[in-house]
């Protein structure tokens, strides 16, 4: 048998917005809803570069139903780079691009083959002696174990299945086209492609079972490199799975304890060692950080009560970094030290005593969670991780802003 390598990727969301973070440069905020295209286009350059035989993706290609053409016509573009370098591409729709769901299409070149959604189908490369089986999703809601519908592995062949799905469940991903390792395993294939899952995961090596995650993450919940999975497959076996890293840009979250730090300037010099660490792992792409500062610290009023000069001085210490780090959010997790009354303390009033217990005060907690709800009504569909702390987090948002009042007072008498 060949000898060959093949490129396996999936959840490239063509199209999909960069959620939660608002930039006030318009400019860099396109930049950043531009990083899945410069991504795919990093994927297109590396298939080119390793020489691979053929690409395969495993689903969700579009992020949902195109706007315009602009999106198919990019992939197909970059598709026809591949066409004549003479590498092939097999391809499944998942929920985001199911055949309900995006309804447009751009004729794609010679070479591009696109697995049907009333059944399973298998594609052979005769001189590789590959067989490839897969199947496309139908609606966006897929429950039927697909798997079980794919065919008999080819004899003497390699094969590959390509499936998108959520196997046995990964939160927070939706659960479609569920399945079992053993399940897949007993199919008899050598190598199993998935998507869905934008983590990259190994779920078996005899024989690979691999989610390859996907190319570009596309909130703050999606943290760390984001690539796809360069296979060698040497005599009908695998010899070896190398993640390779396509992403342009990069989120992370920071997490920065100021506890006993009773300056300033030792906290930011604590703020930006980390966001340096965050900054060289980037690797000079595009990054956005969500810092979260935690920790018993004297600085806590002034933290709360100065939230935008805070977030001023975070934003340049991630400049000294690195040029192109942004600031996605920052969080004061912080608390107050609890200290005893002094002599100076007694016979004046002391705001934290006033504001203490208010936070069960009930008529409060009622008004604030109206106020909440309003909030949540104008917050626009792609806020989707602004959403959960509003909602959840009422104890949360009511000692904070038990916070920025003091705070607010500490900063006045200074």
């Amino acid at each position: 048998m060949a000898s060959f390598t093949f490129l396996h990727a999936a959840d490239l969301h063509l199209g999909s917005p960069f959620q939660g973070l608002s930039l006030k440069d318009e400019d860099l905020a396109r930049r950043f809803a531009s990083a899945s295209r410069e991504a795919f286009r990093e994927l297109v350059d590396l298939a080119l570069s390793e020489k691979v035989a053929f690409l395969v993706i495993a689903g969700d290609i579009y992020d949902g139903e195109w706007k315009d053409a602009s999106i198919g016509l990019f992939f197909a573009r970059e598709l026809g780079r591949l066409r004549r370098a003479g590498v092939e591409v097999f391809l499944v729709k998942g929920n985001h691009d199911a055949d309900s769901v995006v309804t447009k299409a751009i004729t794609l070149p010679d070479g591009v083959h696109e697995f049907p959604s009333r059944s399973a189908k298998s594609f052979r490369i005769e001189a590789l002696e590959v067989a490839l089986h897969g199947r496309s999703f139908a609606d966006r809601s897929v429950a039927e174990n697909l798997a079980l519908t794919y065919p008999q592995p080819v004899p003497g062949w390699f094969n590959i299945g390509v499936l998108h799905t959520s196997c046995t469940g990964r939160p927070p991903h939706a659960t479609y086209a569920p399945c079992t390792p053993d399940e897949l395993a007993a199919r008899g294939y050598q190598y199993w492609a998935l998507g869905h899952v934008h983590e990259h995961e190994v779920l078996r090596r005899d024989p690979p079972i691999v989610y390859s995650g996907n190319i570009q993450g596309r909130s703050i919940r999606e943290t760390g490199p984001k690539g796809a999975v360069l296979v060698e497959v040497e005599d009908g076996a695998v010899t070896d799975m190398r993640r390779v890293i396509v992403d342009k840009a990069r989120w992370a979250r920071v997490a920065i304890d100021l506890a006993v730090v009773t300056d300033a300037d030792s906290a930011f010099a604590r703020i930006e060692q980390a966001l340096g660490e965050e900054a060289e792992a980037a690797e000079g792409r595009l990054l956005a950080v969500r810092v979260e500062l935690t920790g018993e610290t004297s600085l806590h009023r002034r933290l709360m009560g100065e939230p935008q000069w805070l977030r001023d001085e975070i934003q340049a210490a991630a400049h000294r970094c690195h040029e192109d780090a942004w600031i996605e959010d920052v969080l004061t997790r912080t608390r107050e030290p609890e200290r005893a009354p002094t002599d100076a303390d007694m016979g004046l009033l002391d705001p934290a005593a006033l504001l203490a217990g208010l936070e069960r005060d009930e008529s409060l907690r009622a008004d604030a969670r109206s106020l909440v709800e309003t909030i949540m009504v104008k917050l626009p569909p792609l806020a989707e991780d602004v959403a959960p702390r509003l909602e959840e987090n009422l104890d949360a948002l009511m000692d904070e802003a038990a916070a920025l009042v003091l705070g607010r007072l500490d900063e006045e008498a200074r």
